[in-house]
């Protein structure tokens, strides 16, 4: 069959390719978004009217900030290890202090200072007419007694922390303040008040944890001192019983022994010295008279003298003895005096070896005697020094002892002058003033949350109905879910008017205006005419591939106009000089025969049955020329099925497409009965009519899957009682505004 909708030309197929490139993603939501276009209209109209409201009836709120810093320098005065040991100030204390400003201990003592559970604005009813209505709803159910001071201070608390904002300004030391209000100065004083709680917080913490440090340190004091004593009266004890005698730092003993070994050496010096004079003694005396380097030597004026006779003697002798002689007596007393002057140097040596020899046995007792003092003193200091060992274990207890008793004492004095002299690391830096402008709810941020919120929540609900919406409503959705031509797109003529009454013989029309079974000839200009054409075109482009002169029109459920179609196309054709008979084949609702004939009593069972002729039954419109064939008596049947099945219900057709050029057949609804499942022998092509944004989809798609057979002839599908206002958003070339302009021009407005 010739499928004259289908896209088969290079134009329609390029438009199908269209459909499906990538910028069909984005075409498709716009399509939606134009079809849904009233629904989120007023969706983004009633979030709009929500913020309105909103902003007109809360209660305008300030917010006032203050600026905390913690400083991580401390104050030259202060400089001095705290007793509790200082703690570096990184990121995780910043953050700590961050919490301890949100501690309820902090909220709390803000609420108890500026007496805020008197304030209505913490214990009394919310803001706005929303927290008023809240109010009233939890006054219903309330037991009516009155708070008590804990519930009114919880609900202050559990307001004042909901309106309190506090955080950290990026990686820095500084701390943000913030307070909410309806009262812009009690903001500002709320938020310094914060401030004010911390630091005050911050030093009684400090001072707390100092005095019980000093109190700790006071008893720990006294037991290091009870401790220290006992150990300095150990070491004198042991000093007292062992007989150790400290003197300049140095044990007495010790000092002996070094006193005693210096002795013994200066002895032994002097002993060797000693020795070396009687020994060098003894090898003078080997001389008869004594050098000059030995007499200088020996130092004696003696020995010097008489040494100085003896050479000028020697000298005068020999002098004497060369001029007179050896024997001469001059000579010879010369040399008498020399033996005399050589004895007398002889004995003044034997006197100095003499005294030589008393000092060196003197220096060798005098060593020998150290050598034993040296012994004795060394065997005393082993025995001392066996003591000696425990001695120093006891020393270096009472120093331990003493070193920690002074550290102590130390650190106490240290925490009792940061008892008088609190400090903290926080300051403030920029105190909280009374804002001037309020800062909730901001009217912009509102009605831009309101705009956005509402464009997403309407096109969420646009999407919704788009995807629940299984209805037809476009032609391509006839042409993609059932595979078939849409041919035409009728649009709905409003309420049903009063029907003109056709006699036995003759039709009479009594308010042809609004009769809806002959629109297409009293509106010949209307949009609803202009379909109707496009299915009478459809049905004769199709005639020129085979016949197609048995036209049938049905549709899924009833109602859904096929007869009004069935009746308006056979009168356009009629009307435009065919000849044309309209067959009411709907033996089970012959509604169609009760509009145009409700008087007739024979009709197309009587003729079928060949109880009457068909000249007898027929009816012809004296207007248009159509002969109308209506149902007739149908009330007793019961098998209309086998009625349109029979070879006289073949025979009528055969004879009606012999004497017609068009025979227009109104048959029933498939979804009911079977009766369109038989015609298919006799009917050439078949018209179905789908009820547009009424129909389910699926009802239509199992109707015509279920029958073949019409499928097969089935010459397209007429979406009726369009609205065109709305089929305007999802298909503009069906609208209503290019019909209207052209037509306008004939001064005929739809």
């Amino acid at each position: 069959m010739l499928q004259v909708n289908k896209p088969s030309s290079e134009i329609n197929r390029g438009y199908a390719e269209a459909e499906n490139s990538p910028t069909q993603t984005l075409t498709s939501y716009v399509e939606i978004a134009r079809r849904q276009f009233p629904t989120i209209v007023a969706i983004v109209s009633a979030c709009v009217i929500l913020a309105l409201l909103y902003l007109f009836t809360a209660a305008p709120l300030f917010t006032s900030t203050a600026s905390m810093v913690i400083d991580t320098r401390k104050v030259q005065l202060f400089q001095q290890q705290s007793v509790l040991g200082d703690i570096a100030v990184d990121s995780a204390t910043v953050e700590t202090q961050v919490e301890i400003l949100k501690s309820e201990n902090i909220s709390l003592a803000v609420i108890r200072d500026m007496h805020l559970i008197d304030d209505p604005e913490f214990t009394g009813s919310g803001s706005g007419v929303v927290g008023a209505l809240f109010d009233f709803v939890g006054g219903l159910f309330s037991d009516g007694h009155a708070p008590s001071e804990f519930e009114q201070t919880r609900r202050a608390l559990e307001r004042f922390e909901k309106n309190r904002t506090i955080k950290r300004l990026g990686l820095t030391y500084v701390m943000e303040i913030g307070f909410t209000s309806k009262d812009p100065q009690k903001a500002a004083q709320i938020a310094n008040a914060m401030a004010d709680a911390y630091i005050i917080d911050q030093l009684e913490a400090k001072y707390q944890a100092t005095r019980r440090a000093s109190v700790w340190l006071q008893d720990r004091i006294k037991e290091l001192r009870t401790q220290a004593s006992a150990a300095q009266k150990a070491v004198v004890d042991f000093k007292t019983a062992n007989n150790i005698v400290d003197t300049g730092g140095r044990l007495m003993n010790e000092q002996q022994l070094a006193e005693v070994n210096s002795q013994l050496i200066m002895a032994h010096a002097a002993t060797a010295e000693a020795k070396a004079r009687l020994d060098r003694m003894n090898d003078i005396q080997k001389q008869e008279i004594p050098d000059a380097n030995v007499a200088d030597a020996l130092k004696n004026e003696t020995i010097v003298k008489l040494r100085g006779q003896y050479v000028d003697m020697a000298s005068k002798e020999s002098i004497w003895s060369m001029k007179y002689g050896s024997d001469h007596l001059a000579a010879v007393n010369l040399r008498r005096q020399m033996a005399e002057i050589k004895k007398n140097i002889q004995d003044e040596l034997n006197r100095i070896q003499q005294s030589y020899k008393s000092d060196y046995d003197i220096a060798v007792t005098r060593e020998e005697s150290i050598k034993g003092s040296l012994a004795n003193v060394v065997s005393e200091s082993q025995l001392t020094n066996q003591a000696q060992v425990q001695l120093r274990e006891l020393e270096s207890n009472a120093q331990s002892y003493q070193a920690m008793y002074d550290n102590f004492l130390q650190r106490y004095m240290e925490s009792v002058q940061q008892q008088s002299f609190p400090i903290t690391e926080a300051r403030v830096i920029s105190a909280a003033t009374t804002p001037l402008k309020k800062s909730s709810p901001k009217s912009l941020i509102v009605l831009g949350a309101a705009l956005l919120g509402g464009l997403l929540l309407s096109f969420g609900a646009a999407m919704m109905r788009e995807f629940a919406d299984r209805v037809f409503r476009t032609t391509g959705q006839v042409e993609n879910i059932l595979g078939a031509n849409c041919i035409a797109i009728l649009p709905t003529l409003g309420s049903v008017a009063s029907r003109s009454v056709l006699s036995s013989k003759i039709s009479r029309i009594t308010n042809p205006q609004s009769d809806l079974l002959r629109y297409v000839v009293t509106n010949p200009l209307s949009r609803f005419a202009e379909a109707v054409r496009s299915v009478k075109v459809a049905v004769d482009l199709n005639s020129i591939v085979r016949e197609n002169r048995v036209l049938a029109t049905t549709s899924t459920l009833p109602n859904e106009g096929k007869s009004t179609l069935s009746t308006n196309l056979a009168q356009l054709m009629a009307h435009g000089g065919a000849s044309v008979i309209l067959v009411d084949a709907d033996l089970r609702n012959p509604s169609l025969s009760r509009a145009l004939a409700p008087d007739s009593k024979i009709g197309l069972v009587d003729v079928v049955a060949q109880k009457a002729s068909l000249e007898d039954a027929l009816i012809v419109d004296p207007e248009t020329k159509l002969s109308i064939l209506p149902a007739g008596t149908t009330s007793k049947l019961l098998h209309t099925n086998e009625i349109l099945a029979s070879k006289a219900m073949h025979a009528l057709v055969t004879q009606l497409r012999a004497q017609f050029d068009y025979v227009v057949l109104d048959m029933p609804p498939m979804a009911p009965v079977v009766d369109v499942r038989v015609t298919s022998s006799f009917v050439d092509s078949y018209v179905f009519v789908v009820e547009w944004g009424r129909t389910k989809i699926d009802v239509v798609r199992h109707n015509l899957r279920g029958s073949p057979e019409i499928q097969d002839k089935l010459l397209g599908v007429v979406l009726n009682k369009a609205d065109t206002k709305a089929l305007a958003r999802y298909e503009s070339y069906h609208g209503r505004y290019y019909y209207q302009k052209y037509y306008a021009r004939y001064g005929y407005v739809e």
